[in-house]
Order: structure tokens, then C-alpha cells, then sequence
């Protein structure tokens, strides 16, 4: 490229025997690069050969830009294909830039200490030969490594989104491949999960409360498909202290939420539930919880959620004391629904039925004296026994 006037002929001359020297000032570059981080740590990402290789090249080519005003043949290139590969070690943009304006300085203070006295006026004059070619070096450096950067971005959405369908696929089953899925995602695969699956048309609404998620410290996966958009949240520790704080994220996300699970291999799983829950009729403009949405997924889905609905409503009725509570709400679900009938059908005090009933809503959560409560522990009573005849 060509710079906006062609340098005094003293200034050439200058930035040609700075050339002769190149190693010189290669070195005092160099000592001065080590203080920026990370160049300097004692195991860097870049190899100090191939720092003093690139700097050397560099130099090179801009007092070659200076003396003629136009890039050497066949360094147009250099300075992106720089950037690409700091990028890929791993040099923040900052220092990568830091580094190249130590060139500008550099380069001045070599041509100033090799000026005569009758070529400083020109060499002031001219200063900005030097500052221009630096900045199209350094132009060129920040183009290639946010190319760079875009690209790694895109690979690595693409190796997150083929090992989530990995376990999705293999329905966390094998322990290496949750294993594997989790470092690729950055997840812990022992921890807690939150799942929302998005229904088709709020894709974008689910894209946005993701990053905000994102933003707030939380780790996310959000899944693109076609049936509706997959978001997973690593929960801290006490998920119970932080599902109200994802679930107000999700507020005006039309979406499925799942329990609440630990370990990554209960994921897909969870995927099946929100994706049912985000299904089923009726519903809102907001997210749709499954434990507030029995009735309504079950009027729209299969048998996995009526596995999930026997283990949440009767999973907590065990022994004796349990198949006594069981055998008392079967009797009233399937009677007239009135206490005297139901204390009848079992020959025993009404009092009695209201002491099971307390006992078996501080248990389960559910009073079968209430309609809706009634409704959920009769379809989990039908799941339990599986399909009528």
C-alpha cells in the first residue's frame, strides 16, 4: 500500500542502515517485549525462537516500508497471518498490540541515533512514515486475529453442539462420553442441572435470556433444533437456592422447564421432560414448569413423564404406613369422593380418613380433598399401574 507521500531521501537512507544493524535492534525489541505479559512468563505461549523470528521479520519489513513507502514484495501478508497465530496461542489482543507499537519506538529511536545532526529536521519532518507503518502493521495484526478468533469461536460451537448431541444420543449412559461431554462443555458432570427447551417460535427470546444467564456467572449450553431450542444451567451447589433466579431469566420465554437433576447423565432425560412440558396445550407466554403442568402434559405426551410422576407423587410413601395411605386415597379417588363413604368402604372412622389424608399431603405434597391435588395423584395412581385394560 502505498503511503500518503514518498520519505525524504535522508529518511531512507536512515531506515537502510538501521537494516544493517536489524539484529541490534531485533534485541532491544525483544528486551523490551518480555515485560509485557504474557511474553515474559517462564513458560509463554509463544516460543522465544519464533518471538525473535516473527519481531526480526517484522522489523524488517517496516523500516523496508519506511525507506521505500510501499509493504515488501510479498510481506502483504505478514502482519494478519501474525495475528491468526497469536490468536491461536493465546495472546490477549491487548498485548499482542502492546507489542507492536513497541515497534514504532523502537524503530525511532534507531533512526534517531543514527541521524546526523544535518538530517534531523527531514527525520522529524518524516516521523510520520514510521507511525503510519506501524499502524497498518498493526491494523493488519488486529484484522487477522479477530478472524482468527471468529473462526475458533465457530469451531468450538461446533465441537459443544456434536458432543451435547453425543449425549443426547447415547442418553447419558456412558460414563465417558457424560465425562468427556462435560469438559468439552465446561460443565461439572457431578452437579446439579437445570433444562428448558424453548417452543419453536421463542428461540430468540431463549438465545437472549441464555446470555444473560451467561452474564450473571452462570454456566450454559443452549442446543439449536428444529422442534425448539435446548438450554442446560449448571446450577451451584444449592440448586434450590438459584432455579427461582433462572426461572425469572426465563420470564417471557415461552418454554418447558424440567426438574431440577444432578449429574450431566440425567440431562437428556431432563430434555425429553422440558421438551414434553414445552408441548403440551394450554400454556402461556412465560416458562412452564413440569411439576406445575401434570394434567396438561399428560394430555399431550407418552409414558416417560408418567414414570416421572409416579416417582415425584408417590415416591415418598414407603412401607406399611405408605400402602395403608395408598389403599385409603385409591378407595376415595374411586368412590363417590365423600368422606363417609370412603370411611365406610374401609370400616373406619371419618376421623380416621382425615388423619390419612393430612398424613399422606405432609408426605406427598398433595391433599386429594383439593381438585386439582386429587387429579395429579389419581393419573400418578393409573401410571403406577400402567395403562388400563
Amino acid at each position: 500500500m502505498q503511503m500518503n507521500d514518498t520519505p525524504a531521501p535522508s529518511v531512507a537512507a536512515l531506515a537502510l542502515r538501521c537494516l544493517d544493524d536489524i539484529v541490534a535492534i531485533t534485541g532491544v525489541w525483544l528486551s523490551r517485549a518480555m515485560l509485557i505479559d504474557p511474553y515474559g512468563r517462564p513458560d509463554p505461549p509463544v516460543p522465544a525462537e519464533e518471538l525473535r523470528d516473527t519481531a526480526l521479520d517484522g522489523l524488517e519489513m517496516l523500516l523496508r516500508h519506511v525507506a521505500t513507502g510501499v509493504v515488501a514484495p510479498g510481506m502483504a501478508g505478514f502482519s494478519e497471518r501474525v495475528g491468526e497465530r497469536r490468536a491461536g496461542q493465546g495472546v490477549p489482543l491487548a498485548s499482542l498490540l502492546a507489542a507492536a507499537r513497541l515497534d514504532a519506538r523502537v524503530i525511532w529511536e534507531a533512526m534517531r541515533a543514527r541521524a546526523v545532526p544535518a538530517a534531523l529536521p527531514d527525520l522529524i519532518g518524516g516521523a510520520h512514515h514510521v507511525w503510519e507503518a506501524v499502524e497498518q502493521h498493526v491494523t493488519g495484526l488486529m484484522t487477522g486475529y479477530q478472524r482468527a478468533v471468529m473462526e475458533m469461536g465457530r469451531q468450538r460451537e461446533d465441537q459443544h453442539r456434536a458432543w451435547f448431541a453425543r449425549l443426547l444420543d447415547n442418553q447419558g449412559r456412558n460414563p465417558d462420553v457424560v465425562r468427556d461431554a462435560g469438559r468439552v462443555l465446561g460443565f461439572q458432570p457431578a452437579g446439579p442441572f437445570l433444562t428448558a427447551v424453548a417452543h419453536p417460535e421463542a428461540g430468540a427470546a431463549l438465545r437472549a435470556a441464555a446470555n444473560g444467564l451467561t452474564a450473571a456467572g452462570l454456566r450454559c449450553h443452549r442446543h439449536d433444533t428444529p422442534t425448539g431450542d435446548v438450554l442446560v444451567v449448571q446450577l451451584p451447589d444449592r440448586p434450590s437456592d438459584h432455579e427461582a433466579g433462572v426461572l425469572d431469566a426465563l420470564a417471557g420465554v415461552r418454554c418447558g422447564v424440567a426438574p431440577a437433576v444432578t449429574g450431566l447423565a440425567g440431562v437428556p432425560a431432563a430434555v425429553r421432560l422440558a421438551a414434553a412440558t414445552a408441548r403440551a396445550p394450554g400454556g402461556g407466554t412465560g416458562p412452564r414448569r413440569l411439576e406445575d403442568s401434570w394434567l396438561a402434559v399428560f394430555a399431550g405426551t407418552g409414558p416417560e413423564p408418567a414414570a416421572e410422576l409416579v416417582r415425584r407423587v408417590l415416591g415418598p410413601l414407603a412401607g406399611t404406613e405408605g400402602e395403608r395411605l395408598l389403599e385409603t386415597v385409591r378407595t376415595h379417588l374411586s368412590g363417590s369422593g365423600a368422606i363417609a363413604d370412603t370411611a365406610a368402604a374401609l370400616y373406619c372412622h371419618r376421623n380416621t380418613v382425615q388423619h390419612r389424608f393430612a398424613r399422606f399431603r405432609e408426605l406427598t405434597g398433595r391433599d386429594v380433598r383439593v381438585p386439582r391435588d386429587a387429579a395429579v395423584v389419581a393419573l400418578a395412581l393409573q401410571a403406577a399401574a400402567g395403562p388400563p385394560p
